[in-house]
Order: structure tokens, then sequence, then C-alpha cells
């Protein structure tokens, strides 16, 4: 670095070739970090600028990269791969929680028309390839563009050699599939009679919401029963969390016995509550309380191992504590727990005690309140060892080999533990934010190397297929887009509102989802883009290495 400050008008590749072979390497390194956070930097930046709302977020890193490549910069390899591996983990992650409750109880149209659409842009890339001889990588860069599918990019850069165009291929069709998505969902209502107001009608979207309610009790066979001796309480998902007295909310005594009259306030989601206070009495509108949260409520961090992988119903938590269970919050989802729940490391607990009650739960429980914003970086090593592991296992199929790659692997590992939350004693636990961070660095990561990577001969590949790329990222886009509309409408009899949601997530379109919601007042489209998206990613990352094969 000394010879550096000497001679401060040389440029700075030359200062490199002057030093001596260590300090040579070194200096080389630390060009290549500062270049890789550049192009992350500047990339994010053009990322935000948005036109009409439409903007290319994350994406932006790779426009970035295919300039600092044309301009002869370069980042390793590895480091993309790096990048890659991190990314689909906490993708997976994020993703495992809601997946497979998603999948067998809410999307089972929703998975088959990610499956059309799927199926649809993948033959459209294959006959757009063999019309017109695209090379694979170009293929494959085009149909992660026109789905906006950044892990369908990762599984062809891994799965292809260094070198390839892939990331040019992308770069192309990627801004055809965010503006098509955002298009063709201003125009969707026309092929729904009625339009956005008979679907907002005829939503139930919020059934599901977990709400409050005040009951009388007047159903006289429960008179003198414990509440864990209810039976439609064991089996729903629904906890009386409070007796009212007075007009004071009061935490359940240990021991508590259901009398006639007794004001109870019943905590669950819409759908199953409304049978619960049938059976418990009355519901009262109308009943004025004042919740004591400060003294009455505490979140309390499981890390005991002598309560981890119990049932609610066997801790009996109400006659040996005096405290109820009002939720749980586990891996950034929050739901009302039954009798039959068991709890993981980690767990979140909403407890409703007095005080000097809650201070003993807490101390039982092993109350520790990091735990909920910390995460094992042993557990995250090992899965992300175990994901590449498995990634590097192929199968062969006749005379094709197949193996689910660096973005495979590391993806199925992730929805697996993300699913399961812990495994034995182990909890998988990453809160939210750190999770968000460490995928955002690794896709970004990878984004820049693989534009840095493309960008040396961006232009000449331009030049030679600009147009011919350009349509056929316009005819693929079209093709899965009408493909989903026709498959739910007319067979899978989806409305507009899943239809919506269903066709974002299965082109993996943020900037598409914020289009509608923005313009829909509704969560159903959200929901419905939640069960769909992680099922497109799965979908796209193992159709990108059948599709390479193919060509």
């Amino acid at each position: 670095m000394e010879l550096l400050e000497l001679i401060p008008s040389v440029d700075y590749s030359v200062a490199i070739e002057l030093c001596a072979p260590g300090a040579r390497k070194r200096c080389r390194a630390i060009e290549e970090i500062v270049v890789l956070f550049a192009v992350i930097g500047f990339g994010l930046i053009l990322g935000k600028i948005s036109i009409r709302g439409i903007s290319l977020g994350s994406s932006g890193v790779i426009f970035a990269g295919l300039l600092a490549g044309h301009w002869g910069y370069q980042v390793e390899p590895e480091a993309g791969l790096a990048g890659v591996v991190l990314f689909i983990y906490c993708l997976g992650i994020g993703a495992g929680p809601s997946f497979l409750q998603m999948f067998l109880n809410r999307g089972k149209a929703l998975v088959l028309l990610a499956g059309v659409m799927m199926s649809s842009a993948l033959l459209a890339v294959w006959l757009m390839g063999r019309l017109f001889k695209l090379s694979p990588d170009l293929a494959s860069g085009l149909f992660a563009g026109a789905l906006t599918s950044t892990p369908a990019l990762a599984a062809a850069t891994e799965k292809l050699p260094a070198g390839s165009d892939v990331a040019v291929g992308f770069g192309i069709a990627y801004p055809f599939g965010v503006i098509g998505v955002i298009l063709f969902i201003q125009i969707l209502p026309r092929w729904f009679p009625g339009g956005i107001d008979k679907a907002l009608s005829e939503s139930t979207a919020a059934r599901g919401e977990i709400i409050r309610e005040v009951v009388e009790v007047q159903n006289r066979n429960l008179v003198g029963k414990r509440l864990r001796d209810v039976t439609i309480l064991a089996k729903s998902n629904c906890q009386v969390s409070r007796l009212i007295v007075n007009g004071q909310p009061r935490p359940i005594p240990k021991e508590f016995q259901l009398e006639l009259g007794q004001l109870l306030l019943v905590i669950g989601r819409t759908g199953q509550i409304e049978t619960v206070m049938e059976a418990l009495g009355t519901r009262c509108p109308d009943a004025q309380y004042v919740l004591d949260v400060e003294r009455q409520r505490r979140d309390i961090v499981i890390t005991s191992k002598e309560v981890v992988g119990r049932t609610l119903k066997d801790l009996h938590f109400r006659s040996r504590f005096g405290v109820t269970i009002a939720r749980i919050t586990r891996q950034n989802i929050e739901f009302v727990p039954g009798s039959e729940q068991s709890l993981h490391y980690g767990d979140i607990l909403r407890a409703v005690g007095e005080p000097e009650d809650l201070e003993r739960f807490a101390t039982a429980v092993g109350h520790r309140a990091r735990t909920a914003d910390e995460t094992d970086l042993i557990i995250l090593a090992g899965g992300l060892i175990l994901g590449m592991i498995l990634g590097r296992l192929s199968v062969s199929l006749g005379s094709q080999s197949f193996s689910l790659g660096m973005a495979g692997g590391p993806l199925l590992v992730g929805l697996l533990m993300g699913h399961f939350g812990q495994f034995g004693g182990l909890s998988v636990q990453m809160p939210r934010a750190g999770r968000l961070l460490l995928s955002e660095l690794g896709l970004t990561v990878f984004l820049a190397q693989a534009g840095c990577q493309a960008g040396g001969n961006f232009v000449e590949v331009v030049r030679a297929n600009g147009l011919t790329m350009c349509l056929a990222a316009a005819v693929v886009v079209m093709v899965a887009l009408l493909s989903g509309l026709l498959a739910a409408r007319y067979w899978l009899r989806l409305n507009l509102l899943e239809t919506a949601g269903g066709l974002c997530g299965a082109m993996t379109s943020t900037p598409g989802l914020g289009a509608v919601t923005s313009a829909i007042d509704s969560s159903e489209p959200a929901t419905s883009y939640a069960t769909v998206y992680p099922v497109a990613l799965v979908l796209v990352t193992l159709l990108t290495p059948i599709l390479i094969a193919l060509l």
C-alpha cells in the first residue's frame, strides 16, 4: 500500500501490477470487494427508482453488474455461489412454516394454477429457443427473466459453465416480466362479471382473523366443569383468556369452574370462535371492559427442556401457575393454540395471569427474551452444508442425470427446517429481520457476481440477439399469463381476487402484487400470492435444469 501512496497518478490496475506477488494478490482481493459492494450499492439505488409505480427492486443490482462487467470489473464466482446458497436457504426457512399447511388446506387449485403457468412458460421458451436457435444459457435466462425469478437464474447459473450468457438473457427478459404482469393485472377485472366490486362483496378474506368476543355462560350442562373438560374448547383453537367481573377482566383462577351468568373473554379465529360461543352461551357484543395488558399479560419465550416438545394439555399451565396461553408466535406466524398444541424451543407465548403468577411461570419455562432475536449459527451452518450436499447428489433418468443443484438443495432443506421448526432439542429459529438481511445479502451478492460475469460480452450478445430476445420474452410472458387466466377462470373456478394473487405468485412478481393490493382493499390476493409463491419457487428451480437438458 506504501507504493500506491507514492504513485497516486498511476492507474490502480497498474499499481497492482507493480506490487510484490503477495501484495498484488491482496490488492486484487480488495479491488474485487470494493467492486462487489459498489455494484450492490448502485444497483439498489437503481432499484429504488420508481416510474409509475414500477421499480426493479433488488434486481437493479444485476443491471449495475452488467455495466461493471462491461467496463472490465469482475467478482469471484465463489462469492456468487455463496450468495445463491444463503439466499435460497433463507427463502426456504421463511416459506417453510406456511408452505405445507397452505398446500394441503388452501392451495390445491392455486398450486394447479402455478403448475399450468410454469409448464406453459417452459413450453414457450423451448419453442422460442428452437425457433430462434437460442443457446441454452440465453434460453434459461429468458425463462428466469420472463418469470422475474432470481431462484431460476441461480439454478441456471449453477448448472451452466462459467462465462455463460444466462444473466444477459435474464436482463433482457426481466423488464417484460415486470411490466407485463402489472399491465395484465389492470385488464384482469374485465374477464370477471361484476369486476372488483362483486369480488369484494363475495370475499371471505376476513375469515381467519384472530378476534376477541365476550360470551355469557348459559349452557346448564357446563355448570361445575373446568375449562379443560369442555370438549369444544379442547377440539378448537380457541382460548378463554379472562373472566369479566364488574367490568374488569381478570385472569382465569387456578380452580376456576363454569357457572351460569359468567362473562368470559374468548379469543380465537373467525370460523371457529362462533361454534365455541354457541356451545358456551350467548355473545355479548355490548359488554364494556378495559384490558390490563401491562400487568396481566406478558410475552414469554420458551427455552426450558422440561416443556419443549410437550403439549399444553400435558403441562397444565392454568392449574399449576394460574396462567392462560392466549396466543403463540412461531417463526413469525401468530396463532391461537389448542390443547394438543406442542411447544417448540423459541416459541413466544402470550401468557395471561396475575403478575406474580406470570413471574413464576416465566422462571419455570426458562424465559430468556434474547432467544426470540437470536439465530443459532451452528444450525444455520449445518443447514447450509446439508443443503449443498443434497444439491450435489444426482439421480440418473435414462441417459439424463438430474440433481437439485445449489439452488434446489438448500431450498428443500430450508423448507423442511422452516416447516418443522426444530429437530429434537435443536431449534432453527431465525428472527425475521435476520432472515431478511441474510436473504437480501445473499441475493445481491449473487446478482452482482452474475451481472459482472455476463457484462463482458453483454453488448455483443444484445447486438446479435436483442430484438429476437425481446420478442421471445414478450411471447413467454403473455403465454404464461393467458394460460393462467384461462385455467383459473374456466377450469379451477377461482374468483377475481384469488386469480390476481395467484397470477402474481406464479410469476413471482412482487411489483405485480403491489399493483393489486394498491387497487383492491382486501387481503385475499396476498393470501393467494403467499400460497402460490413458494410452490412457484420450487417448480421454477426444478424446471430450469430440465429446460437446459432439453435444449
